[in-house]
Parts: C-alpha cells; sequence; structure tokens
C-alpha cells in the first residue's frame, strides 16, 4: 500500500508483484518519500515504514539477528532489500532483485577502454553494490549516497580536474545529472531525470553512451575540418 504511492522503480515492482497475486492496496494516510531512504504513512491511523537501514535507524528500532542474518545473505546476492516496520518493531523484508542487464558488462568494458574512470553511485548499501558491481566490472563504488552527497560527490570528481558524466534515471539522480558535466538520463526514468539530462537514452541501454560519445567525437572531428578548409580557403582567397 505505501509502494504505491513511490515513485521509485523497485516501489513500483514491490506493488505491481503484489498486483500479479490479486492483493488490494489499503488506504494511506500521511504518505512522505524520505529521499535515500524509503517512504512512511499511516495505514488505519498507525504509522508504518518501508525503506533501507538507515531509514530503521532512524527510527531507533533494532533489527533481529536472525533477520539480519537473513538480509546480509540477500544483500550479498546483490538484493536490494527492503525493510517493514511500524514505530515499535520490524514485521518484515522485501529483497528486489536489481538485475545488470546482458548488455550493461560490454557497454562498460567499451568505456574503459576509452579511457574513462568508471564510478558506481548509489543509495544502496555496500553489500549490495558490491555484489552488482563485480557483476558488470566496476572497482569504484560510492554506496549508501543521498541524493544530496550525489551531487557533493560530482563536485568532489570535478575539483580533481575531471570532466563528469552521469547517468541516471530517477528523482534522486535529477540534482546530479544537472552538476555534471554532461547529464545522461534513462528514457524508462522519471520526467524530472529526463528534462534534466542533456542526453536521453531511448531505449536504456549503456551502449548507447559509447554511441553518444563517438558521435560526439565525429562531430567535433567534422566542426574542425570545416574550420580548417574554411579559413585555408580564404587565406589562399583573399590573395
Amino acid at each position: 500500500s505505501l509502494e504505491k504511492l513511490s515513485e521509485h522503480p523497485l516501489a513500483q515492482s514491490i506493488f505491481q508483484h503484489a498486483q500479479s497475486h490479486n492483493i488490494s492496496p489499503k488506504e494511506v494516510a500521511q504518505f512522505e518519500a524520505l529521499p535515500g531512504r524509503g517512504v512512511k504513512g499511516k495505514i488505519n491511523e498507525k504509522s508504518y515504514f518501508i525503506g533501507n537501514r538507515r531509514l530503521i535507524a532512524d527510527q531507533q528500532l533494532l533489527i533481529p539477528q536472525e533477520v539480519e542474518d537473513r538480509i546480509l545473505q540477500m544483500e550479498n546476492q546483490g538484493k536490494t532489500v527492503m525493510i517493514l516496520a511500524d514505530e515499535s518493531s520490524i514485521l518484515g523484508a522485501v529483497a528486489v532483485a536489481d538485475v545488470a542487464k546482458e548488455t550493461s558488462k560490454k557497454a562498460l568494458e567499451k568505456l574503459r577502454k576509452r579511457g574513462l574512470d568508471l564510478v558506481m553511485i548509489t543509495c544502496d548499501n555496500f553489500n549490495t553494490a558490491r555484489a552488482i558491481a563485480q557483476e558488470v566490472g566496476i572497482n569504484n563504488i560510492l554506496s549508501e549516497v543521498l541524493p544530496d552527497e550525489k551531487t557533493r560527490e560530482i563536485v568532489k570528481l570535478q575539483k580533481t580536474g575531471k570532466k563528469v558524466a552521469m547517468v541516471g534515471d530517477g528523482i534522486n539522480d535529477a540534482p546530479a545529472l544537472a552538476q555534471a558535466d554532461l547529464g545522461i538520463a534513462m528514457g524508462s526514468g522519471t520526467d524530472i531525470a529526463m528534462e534534466t539530462g542533456d542526453i536521453i537514452l531511448v531505449k536504456n541501454d549503456l551502449n548507447d553512451v559509447v554511441t553518444a560519445l563517438e558521435l560526439s567525437e565525429e562531430t567535433m572531428g567534422k566542426i574542425k575540418q570545416n574550420l580548417f578548409f574554411a579559413l585555408f580557403y580564404n587565406l589562399i582567397g583573399i590573395p
């Protein structure tokens, strides 16, 4: 019921799964999205929370050891775990497999061969981020990063003299997309992300990032070629 009102892709996955099992949502009052943590709301006058470890810590709730062990097991498999709680205790957890596309690893390898440094930046915890990063071949990981912190991480990279391209798809990514030297938004992402990005990948395929870079290089090459011949022609023509 809470996830129905959230715009996060993983929340929609949970809601759609519930629909496939003919589970009807309940009315939610005082719904609030908590960026980088989860959501909360009231059902039948009782407060509920669903989100990551940071959200549970904010509520000063302890995760029972048997639940913690199961969560760690799922995180090490690359699954994102969202914990459900009320005001006094943990009620359960939902794991969503954020599966990497088959094309992603090859696309990232092409980007690496072009001399680019690859960094994963995510709100997920380190265990989940590491599992996905290892699957696609990324060594640099920035995990448990809140939306406003993503922008600061981009600024840090820029201050080292690097030009930064950011690929993202959610509301949480919009500020970082705006801060980056090049913002690349996924076509399946939120409207605000697509409006913020300089480039939109319609097919949601990271190979199109490679294509975009190749096209930009060819375009700049053609511009320089045209300038050279225009200058050369005029230098000959003026005498």
